[in-house]
């Protein structure tokens, strides 16, 4: 792939997600409970910070740009098919909880755990997806510092998760509860049979 059509690869893929998501923000049920904005920074801003980690163009801070992989091309398309499968496992997911879906953490009225789909897999599929396409781009960015913005992504989704998890509990009691004991929080288990929906 030639080196300009490969620049835009990656911003593509994440701009097209973003697209999806603005768009299919539209339809939602109204909200019965919500985080605070307090609550909200502290997982939205390590997230933007993990993707300007890895998207900068200009970056010169010593280890940290120095090259991961010796063949970067396989590097890059590796790392590419790891974005697009990761977001369109989050597309996936994000499908199966319709109008439940929030950017934000919040209880909706009429809130459904939705245990179909992806969610028979994992319970936070579209985290999973997410994390997967930080993966994926700091794989195809090919630098040290791909691996901090991952740590950093990580922490900001399972900072965000544990807090939906508080409130699911408070929501459905002992079905989310068993859901927990079947079903793994952001990595499926290869060995294990999917959770009946």
């Amino acid at each position: 792939m030639p080196a300009d059509v490969a620049y835009f690869v990656i911003p593509g893929l994440w701009f097209a997600w973003l697209a999806y998501w603005v768009y299919a923000a539209r339809d939602t049920k109204a909200t019965e409970r919500t985080e605070s904005t307090a609550s909200r920074l502290t997982h939205t801003i390590p997230l933007a910070i993990a993707g300007w980690i890895i998207a900068a163009n200009r970056w010169r801070h010593g280890w940290l740009d120095g090259v991961v992989f010796d063949d970067r091309a396989a590097a890059f398309v590796v790392g590419a098919l790891l974005v697009a499968g990761g977001l369109g496992f989050a597309i996936w997911a994000r499908g199966y909880l319709g109008r439940n879906w929030s950017s934000i953490v919040t209880v909706k009225q009429d809130h459904e755990l939705v245990r179909s789909g992806p969610y028979r897999f994992v319970r936070h599929p579209i985290y999973t997806g997410i994390l997967l396409g930080f993966v994926g781009s700091a794989l195809a960015r090919d630098e040290w510092r791909g691996a901090v913005a991952i740590a950093i992504a990580a922490f900001a989704l399972w900072r965000k998760l544990q807090i939906e998890e508080r409130w699911m509990i408070e929501r459905f009691g002992d079905a989310y509860l068993r859901y927990r004991r079947e079903v793994p929080a952001l990595i499926p288990n290869p060995f294990a049979r999917p959770a009946a929906p």
